[in-house]
Parts: structure tokens; sequence; C-alpha cells
């Protein structure tokens, strides 16, 4: 299922997606645009601009926007000009394809079948194509999603981090560290795998 080194595998692809003009939004799922988003508003935000950065929050991707002053509309909400910014989320069956590469080859429990039927979104850019192709619909798309909602990144979060988004709580070890809003990134497999590692008993408090 992907998590934060298969996200990060995401943005590194998505790298390929960037500075070039966004021609369509093909969006066919309306259950998979989250955030109030429809295919119009979608198509509204983005056709016209460029990918401009691929970020990442934990295991959410975030692709910013350069502002396209022939499609500039009031969902630039950015004092700085840029355009709106597209979060994806991949869920447990979630994978990114660009111009025909897949960001991994394979998911350990996914189908990874190429069904074209599957493709929840896709953005077609001047030679070539970002797609997200999702099996079980667990994940999704939202215009200019919330980061504050977020923790510290799990990738680059230090002691102190780690011990802010653990204290305080007398809740189960792996419920804490699975808390997205405390440490962003960290899902079930990386957990199981840090506290066998430790030797410590996932259900045991915090304090």
């Amino acid at each position: 299922m992907p998590e934060l080194p298969e996200v990060e595998a995401y943005r590194r692809l998505a790298e390929s997606a960037l500075d070039r003009p966004i021609l369509a939004v093909d969006a066919p799922d309306p259950w998979y645009l989250k955030g109030g988003a429809d295919a119009r508003t979608v198509t509204a935000a983005l056709k016209g601009r460029r990918f401009t950065a691929a970020r990442r929050i934990g295991k959410l991707l975030l692709l910013d926007t350069d502002t396209d002053t022939d499609t500039d509309t009031d969902l630039d909400t950015d004092t700085d000009g840029a355009g709106p910014t597209l979060g994806l989320r991949f869920g447990m069956t979630g994978r990114l394809i660009v111009d025909g590469i897949p960001g991994v080859d394979a998911l350990l429990y996914s189908s990874n079948a190429d069904r074209p039927e599957w493709d929840r979104f896709g953005v077609r850019l001047a030679g070539g194509r970002l797609t997200i192709r999702d099996p079980r619909r667990l994940g999704g798309v939202e215009l200019d999603p919330d980061e504050t909602l977020l923790g510290p990144d799990a990738w680059s979060a230090g002691v102190a981090d780690l011990r802010a988004a653990l204290g305080g709580s007398a809740a189960p070890l792996k419920a804490r560290l699975l808390d997205q809003a405390r440490i962003a990134g960290i899902g079930n497999l990386i957990a199981d795998e840090v506290l066998w590692r430790s030797g410590l008993d996932p259900a045991r408090p915090v304090v």
C-alpha cells in the first residue's frame, strides 16, 4: 500500500510533469474529487496553467501551479500570485503514472493490472499525461488542501518532533504514530516495522 516511501517516489516522478502546459482535466469519478470540488471547478482551476513544484507532506502529494492570466479566477487564494495547489492522496491502492511510467512498479496489497477503468483522475499535459490509477477508490483529489491539518513530515522529523507527537497522551503507541495530525507519513506497515525493531508493544500507552 502507498506509504511515505511510495509517495516520495510519486513526488519525484511528478517532477517530470512540471513546466508543461495543462491542456485538459479528466475526472470521470465524482467520488474521487474531495473538498466540494467537481470536474468543472477542477478543470477551471488547472487548465492553461503549469505545475511548478511537486511537494510532499507525509502521504499527501502537492502539485503547485503558476498564475495564468487567461484563466485566472477567484480560486487563486495565495497572496504571492501563485495558482491553486492540487492535492493527491493515494489511499491503499492508488498509483501515480506519468507519461505511461508508474511511480512504483507494484503494490503488495493491490492489483497492479493496467486497466483504464481504474483511472480515477487525469491531467492531460503537453506531450503526455499524469494519472491516478486506483482499483479500490480509496484515494482522492482536492484543490488547495489544508496543509495545517498535518503534523511534521516523518521523513525529516527530528527527536523533538517525535517527542512532541507522542507526548501528553495515554493513547496506544501505534495509534499515536498513525495520527497524521501528530506526525505525517507513518502508515500501518511502517508503524509495525518501527515498533517491532524497537521491541515496543503497539498497545502500550504512550506515557
